[in-house]
């Protein structure tokens, strides 16, 4: 295992600075507003020749009860007993307040080792500000600045050492395990998991299903609607496939979406959903299918994503044959350019559904990556096109002469069409519903492309003239009669 970095300090000291400036990326959502974060975030930090991981985390408040600031309290201080080493901030204009030296106190008794950051300390008033962190008595504090990236050598400097103690240490421990074959990219691995989206509206379960699927609570849950800031991913083996998982923060319609932080919330689970390869759309059994969830499928869809719809909170639900049928039509009904997707019925509360859950993620996955034999295509084309031809407008009939797929990761496939502008929206939702059903491709979003094969006349598009070299002969004849 890397060596670990937790960052903690009290609200808006800049870890989330810190944290995107380690890892040279804004992972972690970034604003005015204290209490931004809520969840842990790790990332991959690079601090010159050092590669370790950093873990942001929410700011640490004296609460202890079971309100939200307390349930942060205490996910934040499993990051710390997790961690190798933690980064203490504090904010030097602000100096020390009660809050830090309770903190302090909080650290000390961790038994973990402690480096102590006076963040904000650029001009005179912040210089001034970090020598009262002496008082804490953890050390000489290492001045920086996060946001301007100063004292980074400084840094380094203190974490070189303990970065070189755990890797010799890790060196004597280290039992060599065997990472897969990198020539079968389609099957997830440690060093490339599986990439897992969860999606939703706010409230619909999604946390508490992913620390349900951990077996651990990773992440910040409650009553509360819109926990979730920061879209959050997490490593783990999930019945035996290696999987990052991102929890996003629920999506709410956009007319509703006025607040900056929710704006960047929206964001920031936007960029997951790109970047994953499976999107799992949760729904809440109550209320499923609202015009929300509807937008937020076709989303993942227009993404080129593989799609998994569950339902959650299924453990409530009463006459649920009846109500499973309503689903599967709805469904069909309401999202026809998912047809034949997985719903899945899931409680993320007791962990009913996981397995199912997993079987068809792990399907899903593999339809993506489906390819089909250029021979096979052009047979069932042919077949397609002989079952019912396409139109003939204005009399010219359209040929479909060859067809071949492309890519994966969605299935793409490309037409070669005597008339492509030609051909009907209608028959290109004929060609792809037979690509569904005849090679078993059910849910995954499919991308049919026609294309015209050029004519190589290249006098096709040229007002008729006399060919060049009869006008050579003619002007030659021409100056002859001259003479």
């Amino acid at each position: 295992m890397p060596f670990a970095l937790a960052i903690v300090g009290r609200p808006n000291v800049g870890k989330s600075t810190l944290f995107n400036r380690l890892v040279g990326k804004r992972l972690a959502l970034v604003d005015d507003q204290p209490g931004v974060t809520r969840d842990l975030r790790e990332g991959e930090a690079r601090l010159g020749d050092l590669r370790f991981t950093v873990v942001d985390t929410a700011g640490l408040e004296e609460a202890t009860d079971d309100s939200l600031q307390g349930r942060m309290r205490a996910l934040t201080e499993r990051a710390i007993a997790e961690a190798d080493a933690a980064l203490f901030l504090v904010d030097a204009r602000a100096g020390v307040t009660p809050v830090d030296e309770a903190l302090a106190d909080l650290l000390r008794k961790s038994g973990k080792t402690v480096l102590l950051g006076a963040n904000k300390s650029e001009g005179a008033k912040g210089a001034a500000g970090a020598l009262e962190a002496y008082a804490l008595g953890l050390g000489d504090p290492i001045e920086l600045s996060a946001e301007h990236g100063e004292g980074m050598g400084e840094l380094l400097a203190a974490l070189q050492p303990l970065v070189d103690a755990h890797v010799s240490h890790e060196a004597e421990t280290d039992v060599a395990v065997e990472d897969g074959d990198d020539d079968a990219p389609r099957v997830p691995t440690d060093s490339r998991p599986l990439q897992i989206a969860v999606v939703g509206r706010p409230n619909a379960g999604k946390s508490t299903l992913i620390n349900a699927i951990l077996g651990e609570d990773r992440l910040l849950t409650g009553p509360e609607a819109g926990i979730t800031r920061d879209a959050i991913s997490v490593r783990a083996d999930w019945g035996g496939t290696p999987i990052r998982i991102f929890d996003t923060a629920g999506m709410r319609k956009r007319a509703k979406v006025q607040e900056k932080l929710e704006k960047l919330s929206v964001s920031d689970g936007l960029r997951a959903v790109r970047f994953a390869e499976v999107v799992v759309v949760l729904l809440d059994a109550d209320i499923p299918f609202e015009s929300q969830d509807l937008r937020i499928a076709d989303l993942a869809e227009r993404e080129g994503r593989a799609v998994v719809v569950a339902v959650n909170k299924w453990d409530a639900v009463e006459d649920r044959q009846a109500r499973l049928a309503d689903l599967k039509e709805a469904m069909d009904r309401l999202l026809p350019q998912l047809r034949g997707a997985p719903l899945v019925t899931v409680s993320a509360r007791t962990g009913r559904g996981l397995d199912r859950l997993l079987q068809a993620v792990l399907k899903a996955h593999d339809v993506w990556n489906r390819r089909v034999p250029t021979a096979r295509l052009n047979q069932w084309l042919a077949g397609m096109t002989e079952a019912h031809p396409p139109p003939a407008p204005g009399g010219r009939r359209i040929k479909m002469r060859y067809m071949t797929q492309v890519k994966t990761r969605p299935p793409a496939f490309v037409v070669m069409t005597s008339i492509p502008k030609e051909v009907p929206e209608s028959y290109r939702r004929y060609l792809v519903g037979g690509l569904r059903e005849d090679f078993d491709m059910p849910g995954t979003p499919i991308r049919l492309t026609l294309r015209g094969q050029g004519d190589k006349n290249p006098y096709k598009d040229r007002k008729k003239s006399t060919p060049s070299r009869l006008r050579k002969h003619l002007g030659k004849g021409r100056a002859d009669e001259g003479r």
